[in-house]
Parts: C-alpha cells; sequence; structure tokens
C-alpha cells in the first residue's frame, strides 16, 4: 500500500469515527473506525467499538459464501451469534473489553465447497471454506476449515488488529453443523447449534482450556487416560480430599452449586477419556454446546480476557516528580459486571479515597522532601477466588508517582469535557455499569452529576461509574443522563429494564392437570416437543433458555438439526451424529451415558437474556412421563 493510500485511509478512518462519536455509537476513539468501499471488495465495519484497537481485545468475524445480496443474512447470523456469547460469563460481564468487527467481502458464489456432501460442487468464495476439511474424504463432514491465508489478509484491513490482540471467526453460509477451532475458528452461520461453537473455540484459542469429551472419535468410548496429572486447570488426577490437602486445582470451588448445573466435584472423563481422569462439572460448555462455562473454566477466562488489556488506560505522566500543589489521576476500564476497584496510598499509608479516580494532594499538607505515592486498581469480580490470578497483572495493576513538595505546577488549561463513555446508541440493561470519563485539569477533578428520570442519584467518590443495579429500577423505559457539574455537555442513554418475556408451546400431552398454587402440568408417555419463542420491546435478538429439574440453563437453538423445528424431549434422548439430545431429567450426552429413562414428574424453567442483558424471571411448568401403556 503507498502512503497516499495509507493517508487516505486515515482520512477515512477518522471521519467515520467522528461520525460514530457524534452519534453516539461509540463511547471512545478507536484507531480505526472502517476502511474504505472499493466496488464490490471488502468493507470493515465496527460492529461495537468500546475503545482504540491496540488497547482492546478484538473479534473479527467474516463470512464466507455470502453473496452480496446475502449480507443482510451474515448480518443476522452475526447478530445471533454475539448476542448469545454476551448471555455468557464471563463475556456478558466483560464485554466492554471486547471490539467487533466484521469484515463484508462478498463471494461470488453462494455457499461453501462439500455442503452437504463431497459431490457437491465446488463454489467461488472469498476464504475457500469447504466441510470435511476442506473436502478431504479421509476426514469427517463437520470439520470446517478455511484458507487461514485469505483469512488473515482481511482481519489485517482492521487496523491496530494484529495475532496477538485478536480472534477471528470465519462464518460459512451453510445450515449444516460444522465448525473448528483455533486462531482461526469457524463454524456454520445457520446451523441451529453453530452460535455456540465460537465461545466454545474462543475457550480454547483465548483460555487455552482443554475440552472435556470422554471420545475422540464421536460415537466410540475414549479409554483410559493413562497420562500425568494434566496441566489442565479443569482435569485431575486428584480425589477432592487430595485437592483440598494440597490446595491444589478447583479446591476453592469444590461443593459449590455448577453455574452449568449440578455441584462442582469430581466428574469422570475428560481429554479424549472415558476413565481415569476427572473435570469439575457433569457438564459444561467444554463439553456439551447449550451449558455455560463452570465456575473453574470462567476464572481461567476471566484472566484471560483481562490479560488483553490494560487495566489503566491513561493516568497522570509518571516519568518526573510531581508537584504537590495538584490533582493525580488514573482512567481504568469500565467492566460491564461491576466497576474495579481504586486504592491510593502515600508513603505506603492507605488514603481515604473510597474509590476516587482523583487525589488532591493540596489537601494533603506533605512535609518537605519527596514522597511516593500509588494508585493501584484492581478487578473485585466474585469470578476469581485465586489470589494469584487476583494479583496478576490481569487484574491488578499499580502506578506510582514520586510527589516533590517543592516543585510548582503551571495550570494547563485544560476544559472540564467528556473524553469516553458507554455508547449511547443502544438501550443499556438494568444490570449494567454505565461509564464516563472526563478530562484532567491539574487544578480540580470536574464532577459527573448523574440523573434517573430527572432525578439525581448519589454515587460516591467514584463518580464516573454508575452500578444500575443498586438503583433497583422498576421494569419498564428509563432515561439516564451524566452532566459535568457546572457544564453543558450532557450525556443520555435510554436504560432498558424490562426483561424480553417468553412463551412455550408444548406437543399435545395425553392429558393437561391444573392445581391452584401450583404450576399446570402436561402428562406423556413417550417423546414430545418444546418450543420457545420470545418477544422484546427493543431491537435486538434475544437468547431463550430452559433446565430440567433445577440443572444448568441450557441455551434454546431449535433442535440440531433444524433451527425452526421445536426442540424433542424422549425417554432416553436422540442420537444424532453420535452425539445424544433430549433426554428428560438426567441429561445424556453420549451413546454410552446412562439412558434409563427418568419416568415421573419434572420441573421444567425457561427464561431470556435480551441484547442489553437482562434476565427474565424463570418460570416453570411441569411434565410427567408415564410408561407406555400406562
Amino acid at each position: 500500500m503507498t502512503s497516499q493510500n495509507k493517508g487516505v485511509r486515515r482520512e477515512v478512518a477518522r471521519l467515520v469515527t467522528a461520525c460514530l462519536l457524534a452519534a453516539g455509537l461509540v463511547g471512545t476513539v478507536p484507531a480505526a473506525a472502517q476502511t474504505p468501499t472499493r466496488g464490490d471488495g471488502p468493507v470493515v465495519v465496527p460492529v461495537q467499538t468500546t475503545g482504540p484497537a491496540d488497547r482492546r481485545f478484538n473479534l473479527v468475524f467474516m463470512g464466507d459464501g455470502y453473496t452480496a445480496a446475502q449480507m443482510p443474512a451474515f448480518r443476522a447470523d452475526l447478530e445471533r451469534h454475539l448476542n448469545t456469547l454476551w448471555s455468557i460469563e464471563p463475556f456478558a460481564s466483560y464485554r466492554s473489553y471486547v471490539n467487533v468487527w466484521a469484515v463484508e467481502a462478498p463471494s461470488a458464489d453462494s455457499g461453501v465447497d462439500c455442503d452437504p456432501g463431497l459431490d457437491a460442487p465446488a463454489r467461488d468464495t472469498v476464504l475457500d471454506m469447504g466441510f470435511w476439511g476442506g473436502c478431504d474424504p479421509a476426514s469427517v463432514r463437520r470439520l470446517l476449515t478455511v484458507d487461514s491465508r485469505k483469512a488473515a489478509a482481511l482481519a489485517d484491513l482492521v487496523p491496530g488488529t494484529n495475532r496477538g490482540n485478536r480472534q477471528v471467526v470465519a462464518l460459512a453460509h451453510s445450515s449444516t453443523y460444522g465448525g473448528a477451532g483455533g486462531g482461526y475458528a469457524t463454524a456454520s452461520g445457520g446451523n441451529a447449534l453453530s452460535s455456540l461453537i465460537t465461545p466454545h473455540e474462543i475457550g480454547h484459542s483465548l483460555g487455552g482450556l482443554q475440552d472435556e469429551y470422554d471420545y475422540y472419535a464421536r460415537g466410540v468410548p475414549g479409554g483410559d487416560y493413562s497420562g500425568p496429572e494434566p496441566s489442565s486447570a479443569h482435569h485431575t488426577l486428584l480425589t477432592e480430599a487430595q485437592m483440598r490437602e494440597r490446595k491444589a486445582k478447583w479446591w476453592r470451588w469444590l461443593g459449590e452449586e455448577s453455574d452449568s448445573g449440578g455441584v462442582i466435584g469430581r466428574h469422570e472423563g475428560g481429554l479424549y477419556s472415558t476413565k481415569g481422569v476427572w473435570r469439575p462439572s457433569r457438564h459444561s460448555l467444554m463439553k456439551t454446546l447449550g451449558y455455560s462455562f463452570d465456575q473453574v473454566e470462567r476464572e481461567v477466562m476471566v484472566q484471560a480476557i483481562s490479560a488483553k488489556v490494560d487495566l489503566v488506560q491513561d493516568h497522570t505522566p509518571d516519568t518526573s516528580p510531581v508537584g504537590a500543589d495538584r490533582t493525580v489521576w488514573v482512567d481504568t476500564l469500565h467492566p460491564v459486571g461491576g466497576a474495579l476497584t481504586v486504592t491510593w496510598r502515600l508513603d505506603g499509608r492507605t488514603l481515604p479515597t473510597h474509590g476516587a479516580r482523583t487525589v488532591d494532594l493540596r489537601g494533603l499538607r506533605l512535609s518537605p522532601g519527596p514522597h511516593t505515592l500509588t494508585a493501584t486498581v484492581t478487578d473485585p469480580t466474585p469470578f476469581v477466588r485465586d489470589p494469584a490470578v487476583r494479583a496478576s497483572a490481569a487484574l491488578t495493576r499499580t502506578v506510582s508517582w514520586t510527589v516533590d513538595p517543592a516543585l510548582t505546577t503551571v495550570p494547563d488549561g485544560t476544559e472540564a469535557a467528556f473524553t469516553g463513555h458507554t455508547p449511547t446508541g443502544a438501550p443499556v440493561g438494568a444490570r449494567t455499569v454505565v461509564h464516563a470519563d472526563t478530562t484532567h485539569p491539574v487544578d480540580g477533578t470536574p464532577a459527573v452529576r448523574w440523573r434517573v428520570d430527572g432525578r439525581p442519584v448519589a454515587t460516591g467518590p467514584n463518580d464516573r461509574d454508575l452500578d444500575l443495579r443498586r438503583l433497583r429500577l422498576a421494569p419498564g423505559t428509563h432515561a439516564l443522563s451524566a452532566r459535568i457539574a457546572g457544564g453543558d455537555e450532557e450525556l443520555t442513554w435510554t436504560v432498558d429494564a424490562r426483561p424480553a418475556t417468553a412463551a412455550y408451546e408444548l406437543s399435545e400431552p395425553l392429558r393437561t392437570v391444573r392445581s391452584p398454587g401450583r404450576p399446570v402440568e402436561y402428562v406423556y408417555d413417550g417423546p414430545f416437543t418444546l418450543r420457545l419463542t420470545a418477544r422484546d420491546d427493543q431491537v435486538g435478538a434475544v437468547v431463550r433458555q430452559f433446565r430440567v429439574d433445577g440443572d444448568g440453563w441450557y441455551t434454546y437453538y431449535g433442535w440440531p438439526t433444524d433451527a425452526d423445528a421445536p426442540f424433542r424431549f424422549t425417554p432416553d434422548g436422540t442420537v444424532i451424529d453420535d452425539l445424544v439430545y433430549g433426554k428428560l431429567g438426567r441429561s445424556r450426552s453420549v451413546p454410552w451415558d446412562d439412558a434409563t429413562p427418568d419416568y415421573g414428574t419434572h420441573r421444567i424453567e425457561y427464561r431470556t437474556i435480551d441484547a442489553a442483558g437482562n434476565v427474565s424471571p424463570a418460570r416453570s411448568f411441569r411434565v410427567t412421563l408415564v410408561p407406555p401403556g400406562r
């Protein structure tokens, strides 16, 4: 690329970014926002911009086999993938650490190679994606590969990203199940399960998590594990007593209800072996698509995501002494799930700043001579229990200054203004933390005043973050604003405090039982289907979930072979491609799991997670499964 073209590209990026900021679609200025459109060539679209690309973890999505006329289908597939991702912790709490980009590159033909079979005609597509490991008869149908060289070339169009700060996800225009992991993850865009492949593969590539499958080839039990103690954080040979005694592996989480269902303990199977190795939970996202990460995996992922960014985004320069006649400041990241803490210390003594992002040295009346001032930024997330992880550079950062009272600070004339904020272009959820950062005059700290529906809201010393959860807003839509005290500039958001609603539809039962004060009961003597639908008064895809008998919440996706078909429950489950789906009662994921029917009454709960992150209250009904003929 010539220097002239580079200049044009930078200018276009600057103008696009300015437009996005004016529209309130981004909260901070990215390194670049969009590449210019050149005919039918690729276009980089900023889907979610939370900060400069070189300071964020960047997800770069690209489609293959979508023609120019089918780009709306690519955008719809991408939206579904993202909403599923944001419904899963820790992505839900740390989505503000992530930029999302879409590289829209139309293909000449629709679809990808070897879909649905090896005899399918070849397609002319931009990334040469194909099933069967790239049309290899010795491979497997579901292995969906991409030309990594071509994928890298498209990803390189996103300025500020590189192999170290991005994850590429290529979506194939297909409804056939398939995908692959690694630096270039793939998934079929339109398959019912495909949106669950993306977080699983990011678990591999970003978190270093291992598969918890107890098989390598589907349909074939993996046999006995014969290796040493695994290096994997979520596999072990130790007993629970040994974990506690040695304070090893997931000993801090033992006995707790697993976020993915059941209790965290010692469950046999994993690392492609059926026996001789154990995992924390009966099922999780690294074993069965549809469930969430359990606490052990989630802790790993929190550290991995946080290691891609710096908790301290900016601060008063620390390269030379500062005077005692000024304010000193730090700007932090802003997790959606909870504010970071900032602790100030002077010569090792903790100052009573109560989380403020600035400290006014003028009020400290320092004695002559040099002093040491530090600001320690820590993520207090309950998702982390290991002190070593908490103290790591991913979750704790410290900045220090030498303060010399003999120095005189020259006023810099900086005017109070907003410098970054939670995007205003879409509603924020009632469970999120909203932020607004400001400039930093050396002679004072601009105060941010918050209002909800016109009423002032107290924040305390940290007025840069507002945790909406503590306000307990009534269901509905609310107006949120932030203004710098004494200034005219105002930021406004719409707060969506009304979760999406869900409704269920079942196939015809033998009979329906309604009892006062109890959920309705449906009686079956064999298979039945469940369809979940959702409605929301805001735009954006809604994730639907259900769980059986208090087990882990399971993402509703239709049916593995048809996203538009209802989910099918049977007494022993349905085998599809050597995996088992829909066993009522105690779940079953592989053919050698216990297939004994769980006759009797079961409780099925359902809920929604909308695009703003609101989780609806769970509602329920009962299903009684009786043996045939009874």
